[in-house]
């Protein structure tokens, strides 16, 4: 299967409507695609990686190898609920964690900041785009992720190093992701990334020419009812490579209330032959309009909620 490609310079030409149905079939039938032609500066992206892979091998690879999860591996006594990955966490918004990061140089800081800048605009361009998909008023995410001050922004910065047993160990097992939306600039020569589709685990290719991955997580699934789901997904350890991943996540904010849209819900708490009388006028039409005369009867007259 082929992960679908998003280019978003389509958006502005005869092509939008094309583009904004494979999108919204992305998010509805697999919740994860591509976007090439994102606007994010290339240049930018590449040192991003340059530096992470840098911070790696200078602070993290050598205690990462003298971990208890390297030499449990080592010796084949590794416990199935560790991961096989080198991590951590950077806050960007509200508030940011960066100064409590050990190592850190000022040049990764400046550069991730840089890079964070414009990739909360494009998380906040892909949540316009949902909207409009949706039917629901463009700014109707980020306001449901924004809590009193603006949605969460974080990045999770991990290496999945050369693994010498693959076959004992998940780079990161089996999960779906807590948030919203999770813009992902991963590596682009070693593969690992598999989502679950139809039954099946789907592998996700290296990222050629800084194209950006993503997929939708828990919150989304709710605020959406249900029409964009969090999809499960791993990482497979690799014998031959060690591999990037800086996932950026558009979340809602810690004290955000998450409910579904009410745009998007079903009618509910009515009575069948309240609806028996409205689908005898109507039985030959769409029931789409139909499901929208019941919310709007249930609305304006209380009485018929049982």
């Amino acid at each position: 299967m082929e992960v679908p490609l998003i280019d978003f310079e389509k958006l502005d030409g005869e092509k939008r409507s094309e583009t904004m149905a494979l999108l919204h079939q992305a998010c509805e039938k697999g919740g994860f695609f591509q976007i090439e032609n994102h606007g994010i500066d290339k240049d930018l992206m590449d040192k991003v990686k340059q530096l992470v892979n840098r911070h790696y091998e200078e602070n993290m690879k050598e205690s990462f190898y003298e971990s208890e999860i390297a030499k449990g591996l080592e010796k084949k006594s590794i416990t199935s609920c560790a991961d096989w990955e080198s991590t951590f966490f950077i806050w960007h918004r509200p508030n940011s964690n960066v100064n409590e990061i050990p190592n850190l140089s000022d040049d990764l800081c400046n550069t991730m900041d840089a890079y964070i800048n414009q990739l909360i605009k494009l998380a906040e361009k892909l949540s316009e785009l949902m909207c409009e998909n949706l039917g629901l008023e463009k700014d109707y995410i980020k306001e449901a992720f924004s809590g009193s001050k603006c949605p969460s922004v974080g990045t999770k910065v991990a290496k999945y190093p050369q693994c010498p047993h693959p076959e004992l160990v998940r780079g990161l097992r089996e999960h779906t992701d807590a948030g919203g939306i999770i813009l992902l600039l991963q590596d682009d020569q070693v593969p690992g990334l598999q989502f679950h589709k139809d039954g099946k685990w789907v592998e996700i290719p290296p990222s050629k020419n800084n194209s950006l991955f993503v997929n939708t997580g828990d919150q989304l699934e709710v605020v959406t009812n249900g029409r964009y789901k969090s999809t499960l997904h791993r990482v497979i350890a690799d014998k031959n490579g060690s591999r990037i991943s800086i996932a950026t996540f558009y979340n809602p904010a810690g004290e955000a209330i998450i409910s579904p849209a009410p745009k998007l819900l079903y009618p509910n708490h009515f009575r069948f032959q309240d609806y028996l009388n409205l689908y005898g006028s109507t039985k030959f039409a769409d029931k789409g309009p139909r499901f929208e005369s019941m919310k709007k009867m249930l609305n304006g007259h209380p009485s018929l909620l049982v």
